[in-house]
Parts: C-alpha cells; sequence; structure tokens
C-alpha cells in the first residue's frame, strides 16, 4: 500500500470460505462481486445481511450468476464464466428515506413518501413512532405527521435489522430541540461524531461521552456557517439548519450531492427555504 492506493495482483483466483470478522456491507459485497467468476464454491459466513445485500444477489442472479444465500449470515457464490447484460431496477434507498422523515419530523411537518419500502425500515420507523410521529403504511407508501413536540428516545446503532449507523447523525439533529434529554450510542464504527462540533456552533447541547452521547432538547438553535465532514454528518446539518430561525451556510457540500439525488429539490416541494450556489 502506498499511501492512498491499496494495488492487488494475482495470477488465479481460488474459492474459499471467508468467515467475516464483523458482518460489513462493503466486505460482502465486494467478496460476491470478486468471487463471481471464479471456478467453484465460494462462502462468506458472518455476511452482513442488509437489503442491498440482496439486491445486488437478485441483479447478478438475473445476469446469470449463481448466488443463493443473501439475506441470511451464509452466502454461496457458485462461478460462471460470464454475466449478461440486463436491465435492473434498484431497490429504493432507505437511507434517502428515512433522511426525509426525519426532516419533516424535526420541523413539525407530514409527508407521504411514494415508492418507500417499509420492511427495509422498521427500527427508523420505530423510533419515529417513539419520539411521537404518526405514521400510517401503505403498500409502498409511507406517511408521517410529526407533533408538536417530538419526544426523547434512546437510539443504539446495530448490524442490520437493527438500528442503520446510516441514520445515527440524522436522528440525532432530528431530536435537537426534542424534549428532554435523548441518548444515541454508535456500537458500528468510530469516530462517527465528527458533525457533533458543528451542531455545537449552533447551541445544540451535546454531551460526548467516547462511543455514546446525550442530545438536551434546546429551543433556541443559532444560525452560523457550518462545513460538512461527511455524507450523513452533512444532511445532519442541513436538517439542524432547517430547525434555526436565519439563514445558515454549508460548506464541503459534495458529499451531500454525492449521497442524495436532487435533495435541496426535494426538500423545496416540503416548504424548505433552500438552494445550492451556483458553482457548489
Amino acid at each position: 500500500m502506498k499511501e492512498t492506493t491499496i494495488r492487488c495482483t494475482t495470477e488465479e483466483m481460488k474459492p474459499s470460505e471467508i468467515i467475516l470478522d464483523f458482518p460489513s456491507v462493503g466486505a460482502t459485497e465486494n467478496i460476491m462481486l470478486a468471487s463471481v467468476f471464479i471456478d467453484g464454491v465460494t462462502k462468506i459466513k458472518n455476511a452482513a445481511k442488509e437489503p442491498e445485500i440482496e439486491d445486488l444477489q437478485n441483479m447478478l442472479n438475473k445476469m446469470g450468476a449463481k448466488i443463493k444465500g443473501a439475506g441470511s449470515d451464509t452466502i454461496e457464490i457458485r462461478g460462471v464464466k460470464h454475466l449478461e447484460n440486463v436491465c435492473y431496477r434498484v431497490m429504493p434507498d432507505r437511507i434517502e428515506a428515512g433522511t426525509l422523515l426525519c426532516a419533516v419530523a424535526a420541523n413539525k411537518g407530514n409527508i407521504k413518501l411514494i415508492n418507500a419500502e417499509s420492511s427495509h425500515m422498521e427500527k427508523t420507523l420505530d423510533k419515529l413512532k417513539e419520539c411521537g410521529c404518526d405514521i400510517s403504511i401503505e403498500k409502498d407508501q409511507i406517511s408521517l405527521k410529526a407533533p408538536e413536540k417530538l419526544c426523547h428516545v434512546e437510539i443504539e446503532t446495530e448490524p442490520y435489522p437493527g438500528f442503520p449507523t446510516d441514520m445515527q447523525s440524522i436522528f440525532v439533529a432530528t431530536l435537537i430541540q426534542a424534549d428532554g434529554t435523548s441518548t444515541m450510542e454508535e456500537r458500528i464504527f468510530e469516530n462517527r461524531y465528527k458533525y457533533v462540533s458543528e451542531l455545537r456552533k449552533m447551541g445544540v447541547n451535546i454531551i460526548q461521552e467516547e462511543r455514546k452521547i446525550k442530545i438536551i432538547g434546546e429551543k433556541n438553535i443559532k444560525v452560523t456557517n457550518l462545513k460538512a465532514m461527511d455524507l450523513r454528518g452533512g444532511a445532519a446539518l442541513v436538517i439542524a439548519a432547517l430547525q434555526a430561525k436565519g439563514i445558515t451556510e454549508i460548506s464541503n457540500i459534495e458529499y451531500i450531492l454525492r449521497g442524495y439525488e436532487n435533495f435541496d429539490e426535494k426538500l423545496r416541494k416540503l416548504g424548505a427555504n433552500i438552494k445550492v450556489k451556483e458553482g457548489e
């Protein structure tokens, strides 16, 4: 490895049984992709169970791959010689859906999401209900009506089907004006609280104790200039800014634009006064 580059070479790849120390989504997906053309059977044990893993399996199988077990902790890939071109509809983005629901919940609004898969978002929806949101589900639609004041909640991130780590910062920003003290414990990744220092600039009362933080609800959130440190943390800053009275400017937004398609446009449809500066 040199600096930020990893270079791998091999003359021949062989089938193997791979046991993951942690059910990583990225590791599971990359092993699946790397094994598609290996002659023989490769097994992944302690595989990630996220819906995206099953979606990848379904697409690859449609292309001619032979993969089974996605959604369980053991995935089996039997190598094939080639794959075919296909048209495939990717599953709805459960984190984008959760982000929009949280943005509305934080601002006492209501929303109907169309083409949203509620079965992929059970923990997120459970916590929004616990906060006092009225949620109804009909086929591929999720409707949410927020209360005048969100209730405090306790959350721990876990591998799927637990509460998703990608919703951690989003939910923290949602709770900054909630009644009482909420807690969030990040049990998946280290150093995923970079956005907290930016929220504190707004007067948000957050106490951090290693992997656990306490969010003490504040009525008045200040406007200031903020900087997005990563994708989900950047989206959290947008949700926080929507709760402040006045103009908040967020820089380094390439992270947000990378992970959310037409994010500003969708928020404007919900009534937000938001725009991306020309050149950003």
